[in-house]
């Protein structure tokens, strides 16, 4: 089982940035689909972003253009980079492997 741990949230201000980070440990990530999820207070978690085995990255429509999802194989670690943002990105961010394993989530709040 690979043991997740995600931080860099907070709260920023309508238009701000931040880079979240998805430590990894227990297992290589790179042999895995990796996501970024969210849940929205009151809301359904939703698939944010994600990087295939061979790097190749997927947005979803609400965040193209304004997020970028990596990967650093050598820290094992999985990042995503959040700009421009907006109330509609508030919520808990999650990382997971796509094997059930989750990391507890991070909370990003947008303030206007």
């Amino acid at each position: 089982q690979v043991q997740l741990v995600e931080s860099g949230g907070g709260s920023v201000q309508t238009g701000g940035s931040l880079r979240l980070s998805c430590a990894a440990s227990g297992g290589i990530i790179t042999i895995y689909f990796m996501a970024w999820y969210r849940q929205a207070p009151g809301k359904q978690r939703e698939l944010v972003a994600s990087i295939s085995p061979a790097d190749r990255p997927w947005l979803a429509d609400s965040v193209k253009g304004r997020f970028t999802i990596s990967r650093d194989n050598a820290k094992n670690t999985m990042y995503l980079q959040m700009d421009n943002l907006n109330s509609d990105d508030t919520g808990v961010y999650y990382c997971t492997t796509g094997k059930n394993d989750w990391g507890r989530g991070t909370q990003v709040t947008v303030v206007s």
